[in-house]
């Protein structure tokens, strides 16, 4: 990977839209997890044939994670690496440790010759800004054949290069992946099944994933998002120092995000009505599409992402890039960074016509037009910048400093939190960030 001694996806995994994932109770899906491991040891003896023993049962434990602090010049907004975060580094307060501190463990098990199952807890600030462990991973492998496995549970989402290793600062080379290309898709995991068939094409390998599963979101009580009937597929191809990664995500969305705007709208006649039909988020589907790149011949690395969101709601869709590149010298790893997000259609509305209405009933609507275009100007538009220094202390941790440029534009917030009246778009955010990472 890009960061000078990071593990590659498969490593990370053995050692290792605004929205917050609403996670089943943790006690019922511990409960399914030592239910799979435990129907996974009653068929070892019937997984292995005698000319093929089964492994011995074997559990590892490893852990992962981020300590941070990030300060923002802007005061009339809050930076941060996630939207589903309650607060950052700005209007909140000046310096943050919220913003990519994170710690994780992993349980990995082996149970039979075909039979595994591993379970990943992450805690981090949420949006109920506490620190609640989350399950991240908790799924049970068959491996059909050296080519083919299953999985069952929860699973890392098939999207971005850094999909399988999205939560572990180490594994990458910068202090977070680019904010304008995977806020886009701020959920990590899905509740589901896949699968994946690793095969060669000449010098080139391959690993195709295909996934179906849900999910059940939540801002704050009693707001809401659902993720119905998600299908995802995926393929990575390695040629050497050369990886490249093509996905695609799309999912049934529902949420009460807004419920009482549009249910204003729906009450003003069949205009109304069609706005209200026009940006809710109701059963509507989600497109997520995405390309990725990496270059590394090991003493310097080129990456780079694009990709592209298509919803028919306020949600909107979008279309965003990164590029990032650095150098490797001993210890030490400079990088720079260049990202930018923009919306792909209207982020205003004129809404309902006010001229000639009543005077008590005007204001009332102009207070609708105005709503509908505040949940409009959440769509990201935004540009940054960034450089950056990586420092391996050791194999097994690293020290980051980083300063990011960040521009919202267009009227647009981009992915900062928390505005305060005085914001202004257009206006650039420095934000400083320093991380310690490490792995164990």
């Amino acid at each position: 990977m890009p960061g000078r001694m990071a593990p590659r996806a498969s490593q990370v995994q053995a050692t290792h839209p605004s929205i917050h994932m609403q996670q089943p109770r943790p006690a019922h899906l511990l409960f399914l997890s030592l239910l799979g491991l435990a129907l996974c040891g009653a068929a070892r003896a019937a997984d292995a044939p005698a000319s093929e023993p089964a492994r011995p049962a074997g559990w590892r434990i490893s852990g992962f994670g981020t300590l941070g602090v990030v300060h923002n010049s802007e005061h009339e907004a809050d930076y941060t690496s996630s939207v589903l975060k309650s607060n950052g580094a700005g209007a909140s307060r000046h310096w943050s440790a919220d913003v990519d501190s994170r710690l994780g463990m992993q349980l990995d098990a082996t149970l039979a010759k075909r039979w595994s199952a591993v379970l990943q807890v992450v805690s981090e600030q949420g949006m109920d800004n506490t620190y609640r462990p989350r399950i991240e991973w908790a799924n049970v492998k068959y491996q059909v054949t050296p080519e083919l496995a299953l999985r069952a549970g929860r699973i890392a989402l098939p999207i971005f290069l850094t999909a399988d290793y999205r939560k572990v600062g180490y594994a990458y080379p910068w202090v977070r992946p680019p904010v304008e290309s995977y806020n886009v898709l701020p959920v990590t995991s899905s509740d589901g099944v896949d699968a994946t068939l690793r095969w060669s094409l000449g010098p080139v390998r391959n690993a195709s994933q295909v996934l179906y599963g849900h999910s059940a979101v939540t801002l704050v009580e009693p707001l809401h998002v659902y993720g119905r009937a998600g299908i995802g597929i995926s393929n990575t191809s390695d040629w050497g120092a050369l990886s490249m990664r093509v996905n695609a995500v799309s999912a049934e969305i529902s949420s009460n995000i807004g419920s009482d705007l549009f249910d204003g709208f729906n009450r003003l006649g069949p205009a109304g009505q069609a706005l209200s039909r026009r940006y809710a988020l109701d059963h509507e589907r989600i497109t997520l599409a995405s390309i990725g790149i990496n270059y590394d011949p090991g003493t310097w690395f080129v990456m780079a992402e694009a990709g592209r969101t298509n919803s028919d709601s306020f949600l909107g869709s979008t279309r965003s890039a990164y590029v990032s590149a650095g150098w490797r010298w001993r210890t030490l790893t400079p990088y720079a960074t260049w990202a930018h997000v923009r919306a792909a259609g209207s982020t205003m509305e004129q809404g309902l016509p006010t001229a000639g209405l009543p005077p008590t009933l005007a204001p009332a609507v102009g207070a609708l037009n105005a709503g509908l275009n505040a949940l409009l100007a959440t769509i990201p538009q935004q540009t940054s910048a960034a450089v950056g220094l990586r420092w391996d202390l050791r194999t097994d941790m690293a020290l980051k400093v980083q300063y990011d440029r960040v521009t919202p534009h267009d009227g647009s917030r981009g992915t900062l939190i928390n505005l305060t009246p005085r914001f202004q778009s257009g206006r650039p955010a420095h934000v400083a960030s320093v991380a310690l990472d490490f792995v164990y």
